[in-house]
């Protein structure tokens, strides 16, 4: 079944504007969710669906909005992360920059489910358009009376506001968003507690992902039988799949969860470039375990890349072809892990550096004998046992590269040159 959901109308031009999403059936979702339910009903809707956060985690998002406690005598704060920083991935942008208004309705629904009546979008700095659209988009919601005071004649208030980051990838992380949001040094937080019960100023607050929010209004409009019939009983909805590297069409595709990676890679993106052959597949962004080329059958939803051994994550597919020089894939993305570490856990500030310069050193053609079973062991002692998952994520992938392609690595350091590209 090929259906869309939050890509059905990317074609229409000048989607952005407020006009033109009205016309295609935008707000309605919100005029139902004000008119026909309560906050909890909304709650219970998004459980019934079966929505799971596309953040990363693929949490349930229904169950989360549960956690949120009832009267808490604080105010109640709803965070839309669109810091999109993980390599590989640009599906959030997509909806930010060409349909904002999918986004802000999504919002304004959720918000209202959880109580909440200030609401805010954090954007990676560098989205300097993206944050543009944004505002532009925000400011013809309040002209149209979707924001503000008595929203559409109800009795509900809610304020929405943009919040550009810095350019700090751990500000992806929740907690260490909520620390930049404050004003503050993007340091992730000791859970628990919970953002959902002390978040933002120390208030109940929910963090979710772009991709997450903008499926609430068809949700809410479509019905959670609806959206639970498409993808897999566990795993429900569409997902968006930002495919990059050696394919002959790269982009943003949106398909039921569970199609699987050799349809999306061989129908869908043409295939492989120039006649070259898959070697490997980073299936949810480069923090991410890596796939081997004979594992391209897997399905693509979150239980059934988490039992290959890997996470569909924030669904970015990067593709590699066999000219890819394992060594060298895996040094520049541990560069990119040690530069972004914020530093407050050792096994993490610490390791991610060790592990650059010893990879730095075997593409190199440096390397020495046992370097490979030091790095696996940098990479045991870097997992599970640090303040957030960024350790993890820097992590996995070396563990998950050296273990699938040991030959090569082996080769690097034996021959003291890339045996893939002769260097």
């Amino acid at each position: 079944m090929s259906i869309k959901v939050l890509t059905r109308n990317m074609h229409v031009p000048n989607l952005r504007n407020i006009g033109v999403y009205e016309s295609l059936g935008g707000y309605r979702a919100l005029r139902k969710a004000l008119s026909e339910y309560k906050p909890a009903e909304i709650i219970e809707i998004v459980k019934r669906s079966g929505l799971r956060g596309r953040g990363g985690a693929g949490f349930p998002t229904g169950m989360k909005w549960g956690f949120v406690p009832k009267d808490s005598g604080k105010p109640v704060y709803l965070c839309v992360n669109a810091d999109e920083s993980e390599p590989g991935t640009f599906k959030d942008r997509i909806i930010i920059e060409k349909d904002p208004h999918q986004l802000i309705e999504g919002t304004i629904i959720s918000a209202y489910a959880l109580g909440c009546h200030q609401a805010f979008i954090y954007i990676r700095g560098e989205f300097i358009h993206g944050a543009g659209v944004l505002n532009q988009a925000i400011e013809e919601a309040y002209s149209r009376g979707y924001l503000g005071r008595r929203i559409l004649g109800s009795g509900y208030n809610l304020d929405l506001l943009v919040h550009r980051g810095a350019g700090a990838y751990i500000c992806g992380e929740e907690t260490a968003l909520l620390e930049s949001l404050e004003g503050k040094r993007g340091h992730p937080r000791l859970k628990p507690p919970f953002p959902a019960v002390i978040g933002l100023y120390q208030c109940p607050t929910i963090i979710n992902n772009v991709e997450t929010i903008a499926n609430v209004p068809h949700i809410v409009l479509h019905g959670p039988d609806w959206y639970a019939a498409i993808g897999t009983e566990r795993n429900t909805g569409t997902r968006l799949f930002a495919v990059s590297g050696h394919v002959r069409r790269p982009g943003v595709y949106e398909f039921p969860m569970g199609i699987t990676l050799r349809e999306l890679i061989f129908e869908h993106c043409g295939g492989m470039r120039d006649g070259h052959q898959l070697k490997a597949v980073v299936p949810g962004g480069s923090s991410v375990p890596v796939l081997s080329a004979d594992q391209v059958d897997v399905k693509l939803d979150f239980d059934s890349v988490a039992k290959a051994g890997s996470m569909l994550g924030s669904a970015g597919v990067i593709v590699m072809d066999d000219s890819t020089c394992m060594v060298k894939a895996i040094t520049r993305v541990t560069k990119f892990y040690a530069e972004e570490s914020c530093g407050q856990c050792t096994q993490c500030r610490e390791g991610t550096e060790w592990m650059y310069q010893i990879l730095r050193r075997i593409e190199a053609g440096q390397g020495r004998d046992g370097e490979l079973e030091v790095l696996l062991d940098i990479c045991k002692s870097m997992k599970a046992l640090t303040i957030c998952p960024l350790s993890d994520a820097a992590a996995m992938p070396v563990e998950s590269y050296i273990q699938k392609f040991y030959d090569e690595f082996e080769a690097h350091i034996r021959q003291r040159r890339c045996v893939v590209n002769g260097r």
